[in-house]
């Protein structure tokens, strides 16, 4: 049981869930409240989230013993926001229902897994490292408005590396808080305490917003969250089989829909933090991070939008720091492996480069044009 309580494993997993938290939540209550939901409806939204990635993340790392972590759809939530304006809420439930279905049926029929398998390692590491770079660069963007906050974190980081610490990450952040508290730029008087009620939307399903939502909120999960999602895992050398992660993160969304589950997928970014060498220097017990991970959605979820204040009561400087520097260690390793070898080199560059443009076309996020041009400019190369 001393072995489960590690810090290590609970810091890494409390940060996925606060970078996961941080950086989009704000997009769920947008897409919410494009579909016309009110405060209860956005609270259960929350609660259906939570406890799907939750159970889902437990589950799936205890079962595979590999460092699964699930998320929302984040460019599915922005996709929503935007797409669900006028569309009733019921409507809008069973577009979900059918882009979760469409999702498990990836997950059961194999398809996924059979694509993956021809996705070269050193793509997958290019584009890893292409879409944790923003968060790299903005640790150092944040010296600006917080020069002395981010300073002493980054020193705090380097003086543990150098010690060789386990701790460095969670002592990093603890120095950060303990710095912020201390300067006044915690504010919690915004929190407010308040548990969330699940609220069951029956679905009604509609041929235009099966066409008009649910397919490109399938297209849009699948592409820009589970390829990534998998190239998170295959680059850091773990071949847990996609097709089971795909299928049961697909029948999760199916039983949470009705409830404000809009999509569950595979993380990338949050997952490369459970991932990382801080999180535990033996690849085989990183999962535990994971399971902490989901242990904490399933609080973020029960407490609802109580959490989402208490993570914007934060200086965002210091949520961007700490997210950035827990990424240093799987940036490093992903542009080393990505980099590796010298015939898919060209291909690696175009992927990386791709992926850290943000480029965006039919909705569908740079992860996947970066591996797509990859994989075309591999396939034409004549040194390969």
């Amino acid at each position: 049981m001393g072995r489960f309580f590690n810090i290590s494993h609970l810091s890494a997993g409390f940060i996925a869930v606060l970078v996961g938290y941080t950086s989009s939540a704000a997009i769920v209550f947008q897409a919410a409240t494009s579909a016309g939901a009110g405060a209860a409806h956005i609270s259960s939204w929350l609660l259906a989230l939570g406890m799907g990635m939750g159970v889902t993340c437990i589950g799936l790392s205890l079962y595979f013993r590999s460092p699964v972590l699930t998320a929302w759809s984040t460019p599915g939530a922005a996709l929503l926001a935007t797409a669900l304006v006028g569309i009733p809420m019921s409507e809008a439930i069973g577009a979900f229902l059918v882009a979760s279905a469409l999702i498990t049926l990836c997950g059961v029929t194999g398809w996924f897994e059979a694509i993956m398998k021809h996705v070269p390692r050193t793509l997958a590491a290019a584009m890893l490292a292409g879409v944790l770079l923003r968060f790299g660069m903005a640790v150092f963007v944040s010296l600006r408005s917080e020069l002395w906050l981010v300073a002493l974190m980054l020193a705090i980081y380097f003086v543990g590396r150098r010690l060789n610490s386990r701790y460095t990450i969670p002592l990093t952040f603890l120095g950060g808080l303990a710095w912020a508290a201390r300067n006044g730029l915690i504010h919690f008087e915004a929190v407010t305490l308040s548990l969330a009620q699940p609220l069951f939307i029956a679905p009604t399903f509609t041929l235009a917003t099966a066409i008009g939502v649910a397919i490109p909120l399938f297209i849009v999960t699948m592409a820009s969250q589970n390829v990534p999602g998998i190239a998170v895992l295959r680059a850091n050398g773990y071949q847990t089989p996609a097709s089971p992660l795909i299928g049961w993160t697909g029948f999760t969304g199916l039983l949470l829909a009705p409830f404000g589950g809009f999509q569950f997928n595979l993380a990338a970014i949050t997952a490369a933090i459970c991932m990382n060498p801080e999180a535990d220097r033996n690849p085989q017990r990183r999962y535990l991070a994971a399971v902490w991970a989901g242990i904490f959605y399933i609080i973020t979820g029960f407490l609802g939008a109580t959490v989402a204040s208490l993570f914007t009561a934060l200086p965002k400087e210091l949520v961007a720091a700490i997210a950035g520097i827990a990424l240093f260690g799987t940036i490093s390793n992903s542009l080393s492996a990505a980099l590796h070898d010298e015939r898919e080199r060209d291909a690696a560059l175009i992927t990386f480069l791709v992926t850290a443009s943000g480029l965006t076309l039919i909705s569908i996020g740079s992860a996947f044009w970066g591996l797509l041009f990859g994989l075309a400019v591999l396939k034409f190369n004549p040194h390969r």
